[in-house]
């Protein structure tokens, strides 16, 4: 019967038996036969015949609906299916903090998913001991953290370097001047990250160790909420180069500047994963891709 409400269908959706026929690959008087046939197991019409025209009756109408359901179900189930003829299910967990995700992950992700288009990639987020700790526990397959950790059984991966850089509106006064210095940003306003996260550490250390003392306006935790509230007033902020594309600042109108002390900040952006040949299929995969990746990155540079 289930093979026949799919035919049934069929039939609806070409509002025709004969251009049905053509599709299924079938004739006329078959189908019809097939349709007479439906109808007698259900005990009702599913169709009000008017000359060569059907007009679906309410019974029809809900034979349709259950037809589609089917139809879905099945695709999803062969979909799940074809992944174990295919060997070892494409699933993994990824940690990685929420800043990560809007600044590394998102490139990754989309050419991880663009070569594995049936893998499932499941996200946790936290902060750096905690995706080490779920990484060692087994409770991710992966992490992304911007550190280098040297933890026994983990095997720590670097992917690329990474500063803060000073940001601003392209009409802020501190994009007229020649060159700019950390005493510049002496009692500047500024939106920060929000205190107790790594970024706001690294900001916050780099102040005092140049004796400088910003006026902090805002405490977010949002790239995107910086981003956007920067052309409103006269602020400036802090945030990764690995932020920072081309894109995002021409299209927020706002401009990247150089300080030399920014260098300072230089941080590791670092693949972790668990050693001794215990990876998954996919989280195997993953791997590959970031190091494809980011190296050939780098190789691109040289």
């Amino acid at each position: 019967m289930y093979d026949d409400l799919d035919i049934f269908a069929v039939v609806v959706e070409q509002s025709s038996l004969n251009r049905a026929s053509r599709l299924l690959n079938l004739s006329q008087p078959a189908l019809s036969r097939k349709i007479s046939k439906l109808e007698e197991r259900l005990g009702t019409p599913l169709f009000n015949r008017f000359g060569k025209r059907l007009e679906l009756t309410d019974a029809g109408r809900l034979a349709y609906t259950f037809a589609l359901e089917q139809r879905h179900q099945r695709s999803r189930f062969l979909e799940a299916l074809s992944k174990f003829k295919e060997g070892e299910p494409m699933i993994m967990t990824l940690g990685a903090s929420l800043t990560t995700l809007q600044t590394t992950l998102p490139p990754l992700i989309n050419t991880y998913m663009e070569r594995y288009p049936a893998a499932e990639l499941k996200l946790i987020t936290g902060k750096t001991h905690e995706i080490v700790s779920s990484v060692g526990e087994g409770r991710a397959d992966a992490g992304i953290v911007a550190s280098s950790i040297s933890e026994p059984g983990l095997r720590c991966v670097p992917l690329f370097e990474d500063q803060l850089r000073l940001v601003v509106s392209e009409h802020h006064p501190l994009t007229l001047l020649p060159r700019l210095e950390m005493g510049h940003l002496a009692s500047l306003p500024m939106i920060l990250f929000s205190k107790g996260t790594w970024y706001r550490r690294l900001t916050d250390d780099l102040f005092q160790r140049c004796g400088v003392e910003p006026d902090v306006r805002m405490e977010i935790d949002s790239f995107e909420a910086i981003i956007r509230l920067l052309p409103t007033g006269k602020t400036a902020t802090l945030l990764p180069k690995s932020y920072l594309r081309p894109e995002l600042l021409k299209g927020g109108g706002l401009v990247s500047l150089h300080i030399k002390e920014l260098d300072l900040t230089q941080r590791t952006t670092s693949l972790i994963y668990r050693e001794g040949g215990s990876l998954s299929a996919a989280a195997r995969s993953f791997v590959q891709v970031a190091e494809e990746a980011f190296f050939s990155g780098r190789q691109a540079e040289r």
